[in-house]
């Protein structure tokens, strides 16, 4: 008769149907990172390749750098993008919430069209390398760290808003030493969200695994972290960007 108490009986299944479970977790929790990557750095893909088409096509000069309803239908349009995404999440199926994500990305294209006739290519290419190796290191952190890194988020969003607000200060001030101030301040704010953000996105796949909200999920995690990548970007574009 099978001794049923022995230990080496049932203990050996249990501990390998968990160490089954924990493997099959890494693994998707991989995918869905990599998935979460790869939409965002196809995102911010998309933005470039459109935002230099758009200033070589003549567009950007005639319509962004001159008074008219079309220049701030497209520079709000990407602000519409995001709380339709934001809000209407749930609402949205997975295919229409990823229609919406590369909508967005193109649009945002559009509006950074300007960078090409203000900057040097050269400054842009070099900020964007280095941006693209702060992203790598930040986000890496915010994935490995065994530091809860929630208690940052209040205090960064706040950064955030104050951001907005001294931005549009000083849209009336017009102050170069303040410009300089709002995007040092920029820089650093959105340097620790690529870090929280991604702690964060981390954390998301243990309530959506398994779910058919994952792939929601993944556009939301990938809107995230391309939010924390162009604002960072260009923060330090304005801090060093060579004009033309």
């Amino acid at each position: 008769m099978a001794n049923w108490s022995d230990p080496r009986i049932v203990g050996a299944p249990l501990g390998a149907a968990a160490g089954t479970q924990s493997a099959a977790y890494d693994a998707g929790l991989r995918s869905y990172m990599l998935s979460v990557y790869n939409y965002m750095a196809s995102g911010v893909l998309l933005t470039g390749i459109v935002a230099l088409l758009f200033a070589r096509s003549g567009y950007a000069q005639s319509i962004m750098m001159s008074p008219g309803i079309l220049k701030y239908v497209i520079m709000f349009a990407p602000l519409g993008f995001v709380f339709a995404l934001s809000f209407g999440i749930n609402r949205m199926s997975t295919a229409a919430a990823q229609a919406t994500y590369w909508a967005y990305a193109a649009v945002m294209g559009m509006s950074l069209s300007t960078i090409f006739l203000i900057y040097t290519g050269t400054s842009i290419a070099q900020t964007f390398f280095a941006t693209a190796g702060a992203f790598a290191g930040l986000s890496l952190y915010g994935y490995t760290t065994k530091k809860d890194l929630s208690g940052f988020g209040t205090f960064l969003i706040m950064g955030v808003v104050g951001l907005l607000v001294a931005s549009i200060v000083n849209i009336f001030m017009q102050s170069g030493p303040f410009q300089l101030v709002i995007s040092a301040l920029g820089v650093l704010i959105f340097a620790g969200l690529t870090a929280y953000d991604t702690q964060k996105i981390k954390s998301m796949y243990s309530y959506v695994a398994g779910s058919e909200m994952v792939g929601k999920t993944v556009v939301m995690g990938a809107l995230q972290l391309y939010l924390d990548f162009i604002n960072m970007f260009m923060f330090l574009l304005r801090l060093f960007g060579s004009r033309d």
